[in-house]
């Protein structure tokens, strides 16, 4: 007979129920599974699949249905899944350059508001028609699935070459929209609770709106105070530093919602300030906050597969593939056109950004709302989102890059930060720009000294099919070359326009 384990606290029990034998066992796991995520991002790399949907797959392997481990407790994912989802946020804000968001912004809070209202109109009303469901039922499963996952796009998008407007207003649309749909989702599941008088409609939206304008006020202003505090205090030591940003973001977090404001917003936008304001060891602060990112994603997915129940995946596919066929193919579609038109995005562009609306951690720890604040009969709601984010993740995701060159969306470079040593680069007061250049790019057949870079801006090294070289001011790049640049940050973000007009335009950009 197979052995269980039912995790420490599971059901709310007492802390007396654990002790060193359960520690060490949880030690063991827990170090396991690391180890394993750590490895399985490789075949997320190769796949194009999100990484999410490898450690989704882990806790399912360790729960009740694989190695028998009982964990049931909604109530505990549900805390554990904001804290992972404010370090998510913060880690987010932190390494996201408001020169690549700025013009997105504007669009990308009306698509995280306007556009969140829509989908979840027209998915709700989908589902009453397809399902049959209860009007109540539909627009609560809608609100569920209405919000982007901000993991997902940080971890898929920044490897698809997009112009920065379009990456930008991803981003930017993912770290916004999870305050709204949380507020949306908790007045409507508290509306199913025995007992309970619904609000109107626009009272919530009224609510929900001041709640997001306090956090958003809150965290402006933790972050901006929060950055001429660490100034003033800052230490030779990068990582204590390190924790001491990540430690402002968070309070951002705590203060807002202490004040029933929105946390989730006051984070994110306290975290964008902190990233944004060229504090001191930025790289050590960068790496910190992208480590601890990445630890909260492996918890949260192994955490939500855990939960997971497959014995009642066939009882909610059927509607799994309904509901998200309606949000995939009508839902986003329509929000996006309500949203960016009045911006004069071109149709390429709102098509691109209506198949890349990946959804993830927030939907299915959202589904563990209704059940914690007493709904009855939605239990089942839980499976359902998490069947459908793994089925249309596993659709939307690999074919991203395929869409945006179909599109003609696609960029024809694609840079990225790298992960570099603290000192140095604090010292010479310069970034390091990996520069791939893709198909596509003019950059092909352009000599190194014809990019004419920004003064202070030069090429440092090149990859050529596994063969690294100093390239001289003569050579010739090529297609499938990976360059390295070193640029001052004074001139970082001419040397990045460079290399976008170049990459356009070819050798004459510019003259």
């Amino acid at each position: 007979m197979r052995q269980t384990w039912t995790m420490p606290f599971a059901d709310g029990g007492a802390t007396s129920g654990f002790d060193l034998h359960d520690l060490t066992l949880a030690l063991l796991v827990g170090s396991i599974v690391l180890v394993v995520s750590v490895a399985a991002v490789r075949l997320s790399v190769r796949s194009g699949l999100p990484s999410l949907l490898i450690y989704l797959g882990i806790g399912v392997l360790l729960g009740e249905g694989g190695f028998g481990i009982t964990y049931d407790s909604q109530q505990l994912t549900q805390v554990l899944g904001y804290a992972a989802l404010v370090l998510i946020l913060v880690e987010g804000g932190l390494t996201t350059r408001w020169s690549g968001i700025r013009r997105s912004v504007a669009p990308a809070a009306v698509l995280a508001t306007v556009g969140v209202g829509v989908s979840i109109v027209v998915v709700g009303v989908a589902a009453k028609l397809l399902l049959g469901w209860s009007w109540e039922i539909a627009f609560l499963v809608a609100a569920v699935l209405a919000s982007t996952d901000a993991a997902a796009v940080f971890s898929v998008l920044r490897r698809v070459p997009l112009p920065r407007q379009i990456s930008g207003m991803l981003e930017a649309e993912s770290g916004f929209n999870d305050a709204p749909v949380v507020l949306i989702v908790t007045a409507l599941a508290a509306s199913l609770a025995p007992g309970a008088t619904p609000e109107p409609w626009w009272q919530v939206g009224v609510i929900a709106l001041l709640e997001l304008a306090g956090g958003s006020l809150i965290g402006l202003a933790i972050g901006y105070g929060g950055a001429r505090l660490l100034r003033v205090v800052a230490t030779t030591s990068s990582a204590l530093f390190a924790i001491g940003v990540i430690a402002v973001a968070v309070l951002a977090y705590a203060a807002a919602d202490v004040v029933h404001a929105s946390g989730f917003i006051a984070c994110y936008l306290a975290a964008l300030v902190l990233g944004n304001l060229r504090l001191p060891h930025r790289p050590a602060v960068t790496g910190f906050a992208t480590a601890i990112g990445w630890l909260a994603q492996i918890g949260l997915f192994v955490l939500l597969g855990l939960l997971a129940s497959p014995s009642g995946f066939d009882d909610v596919l059927v509607p799994a593939l309904v509901v998200g066929t309606a949000l995939l193919l009508l839902g986003r579609p329509l929000s996006v056109i309500a949203s960016c038109t009045p911006f004069g995005m071109s149709w390429q562009t709102q098509a691109f950004l209506s198949w890349a609306g990946l959804r993830g951690a927030v939907p299915v720890v959202l589904a563990t709302v209704p059940v914690t604040v007493g709904a009855v009969g939605v239990e089942w709601i839980f499976d359902l989102v998490f069947v459908l984010v793994v089925v249309f993740t596993i659709i939307q995701a690999p074919t991203l890059p395929w869409v945006a060159r179909k599109l003609g969306v696609g960029d024809g470079h694609h840079q990225v930060d790298l992960a570099v040593d603290a000192t140095p680069l604090e010292e010479l007061g310069a970034d390091l720009l990996e520069i791939d250049v893709g198909p596509g790019s003019k950059i092909a057949g352009v000599r190194v000294f014809e990019l004419r870079l920004p003064v202070g801006a030069n090429v440092s090294l090149a990859v050529r099919g596994g063969t690294s070289f100093v390239p001289r001011e003569s050579d010739v790049l090529r297609h499938g070359d990976q360059v390295l640049i070193v640029a001052p940050q004074a001139v970082r973000d001419d040397t990045e326009k460079r290399l976008q007009a170049v990459s356009r335009g070819g050798r004459l950009a510019g003259w």
